[in-house]
């Protein structure tokens, strides 16, 4: 009997064995909990001080609010509340706004309404032309503001919610002791007769209904279309990442439609250069989604080279016909780790070798590449358009690199991006210089009067001024008042679409600051800091146009105008400390003088 006992528990204990170590089970303690339905935001954040919630009064609050500051998920707006909004604007301008709703309790079926504009005389500013989107809140790997930023591993114990994200909507729900921000958009229409149109929009729950008060004055200027901007406006792409996000096969039709749509904001933004990929992964594997090379290397069975442009022509004409047209870039003669990949045609597999930029190899081989590059752009037609791009190389490195390039045609144009260093200046058409490791004001006008053009480059640095997720939205337009005081033409933004895992919520990368990596989102989503961004930008083009009407000017107070105009622009370059409410104080004294500016000079 015993056993027989002992037998049944020594078999008791070998199927529990069994049961407890199946092939494939997870630590309990790693195991996510599953929701019912799909999130579009999470929602983990607490509030900081939830005391606040309770002196709320009950039902709705409705404001409208500053687009250069965040409000947060789950704290009470500190703002002064007001439901007038005045705005001033050009024809052809497109015009932001903010509306903050919060309240105490869930509140469902809110809607935004949006109507006709018209002037005393009867003319109408359609609501065709207005737009409402949902600010949605991704996460971020830094807090908002943060100032200890670096490049490459970032903090994985700590996370924060952080507005971004602007999302098409019907109607929204808010739950209680919550904030949903309503970003408010207004394209004004380059045909419309200047005056001051006015109007409401409405925001309506079940039980509440809010009437706000909106006078936009439209100047008698007309901003010219994103297309034909001065700004140099680089934001860099992959391509690669739309199919592997959508599951489509790469450069297959669907891949493109996609990319038609994806491509439009960087054009409505003026984006002039179209990124290229002369080689597999140049930036040492370090995007979550590799860029492919666009121009196949296939070393023949006689050890000649061939290279097949298909990608790279399909890319580079989608580009041009979404209006992305100035500047083409092909990265890079230096991939980092020298690597280069190329079809080895006996064997059909892909071989990777080392050409350092010093090595007979690369010379010999980058020639060949040169004369057949060279041909394929001129019977293309953009030969003269074409940038072979180097980027943050050894200097020995990038001086053999242009040696080579140099010495093979006179016809190529160079891009660098990376610190100022004298030595290149006058090896590069075009200069982008890390932020804080740039040239002087002179330097550039040196530059600009040999027709050599020259950008600012901001990716993981500087941690501020920046447009990281949890940057303060008016860093991204006051760095188009920057590029207008240093005498830049533009600037340079690694990257416009390297998502991340999950870049719908989830902003954060391993390697960056959340954000650094892309600047919109799949769906063709734009965000508050890339229209924050695009703010700065109109306001450099309209700086020029009326720094220039006004220099024609005899009127003496158009005079002093551009004379004030001229010093408060040097606040900008002599910024040190980025504090957040100096920064907001110096664009809007800007964009004050520029609207008193473009009044004295509507005639």
């Amino acid at each position: 009997m015993m056993k027989k006992k002992f037998s049944l528990t020594c078999l008791s204990l070998l199927l529990a064995v069994i049961i407890y170590s199946q092939r494939g089970s997870i630590d309990s303690a790693l195991i996510p909990i599953p929701f019912l339905h799909y999130q579009q935001e999470y929602s983990f954040d607490k509030s900081v001080n939830p005391a606040l919630w309770e002196k709320q009064k009950s039902g709705l609050n409705v404001s409208f609010a500053s687009t250069d500051e965040a409000y947060f998920r789950t704290e009470v707006p500190a703002i002064t509340e007001t439901k007038t909004l005045k705005l001033n604007g050009w024809k052809g301008e497109r015009l932001n706004s903010m509306i903050l709703i919060w309240s105490a309790d869930t509140i469902n079926q809110i809607r935004v309404l949006l109507n006709d504009l018209k002037t005393a005389n009867g003319n109408v500013l359609g609501k065709n032309n207005l737009k409402a989107q949902l600010v949605r809140y991704v996460i971020s790997n830094y807090p908002y503001g943060a100032r200890e930023v670096t490049c490459g591993v970032g903090p994985v114990d700590k996370a924060y919610l952080m507005p971004d994200r602007l999302e098409n909507f019907d109607r929204l729900e808010l739950p209680g002791k919550t904030v949903r921000p309503v970003w408010i958009s207004l394209d004004i229409p380059s045909a419309i007769a200047a005056g001051v149109y006015s109007g409401k929009i409405e925001v309506r729950s079940e039980k509440q209904s809010f009437k706000l008060q909106v006078s936009v004055n439209v100047q008698n200027h007309v901003l010219p279309k994103p297309h034909d901007w001065s700004y140099r406006l680089d934001l860099w792409q992959n391509p690669w990442v739309i199919a592997e996000y959508y599951k489509v096969k790469p450069w297959s039709d669907e891949h493109k439609a996609l990319l038609k749509k994806h491509i439009k904001l960087y054009a409505d933004a003026g984006g002039k250069y179209i990124t290229t990929y002369a080689v597999h992964s140049p930036w040492a594997d370090n995007s979550y989604m590799i860029e492919g090379n666009m121009i196949e290397w296939i070393k023949s069975k006689n050890g000649s080279w061939k290279f097949d442009y298909n990608i790279f022509d399909q890319y580079v004409q989608l580009a041009i016909e979404a209006g992305v047209d100035k500047a083409i870039t092909i990265y890079t003669p230096i991939p980092w780790g020298d690597r280069f990949r190329f079809i080895d045609e006996t064997t059909g597999n892909y071989v990777t070798e080392q050409w350092q930029a010093t090595s007979d190899i690369f010379k010999t081989n980058w020639n060949i590449f040169l004369t057949d590059l060279k041909k394929h752009l001129e019977s293309k037609g953009w030969l003269n358009k074409t940038y072979l791009g180097i980027n943050e190389n050894a200097m020995e490195q990038t001086l053999a690199a242009i040696k080579v390039i140099r010495d093979h045609s006179k016809q190529w144009k160079i891009t660098y991006a990376g610190d100022w260093h004298p030595e290149l200046d006058g090896l590069l058409d075009d200069y982008s210089c890390v932020f804080y490791k740039e040239p002087s004001v002179k330097e550039v006008n040196d530059r600009s009067a040999k027709k050599q053009s020259s950008t600012y480059y901001i990716c993981c640095t500087p941690a501020y001024p920046n447009t990281f997720v949890f940057s303060p939205p008016v860093e991204g337009r006051w760095l188009g008042w920057y590029t207008m005081a240093h005498a830049y033409d533009g600037m340079l933004r690694w990257a416009y679409d390297a998502w991340s895992a999950d870049p719908v919520r989830d902003a954060r990368h391993l390697l960056w600051p959340a954000g650094d990596s892309y600047m919109i989102y799949p769906g063709g989503e734009s965000s508050i800091r890339f229209e924050k961004m695009r703010e700065g930008i109109v306001d450099y083009e309209k700086l020029k146009i009326l720094k220039a009407k006004a220099a024609k000017s005899t009127n003496t107070e158009i005079k002093k105008l551009l004379q004030e105009l001229n010093q408060h622009l040097q606040v900008f370059t002599a910024e040190k400390e980025f504090n957040e409410e100096k920064l907001r104080q110096h664009v809007q004294k800007g964009e004050m003088i520029m609207s008193e500016l473009s009044e004295k000079l509507k005639n």
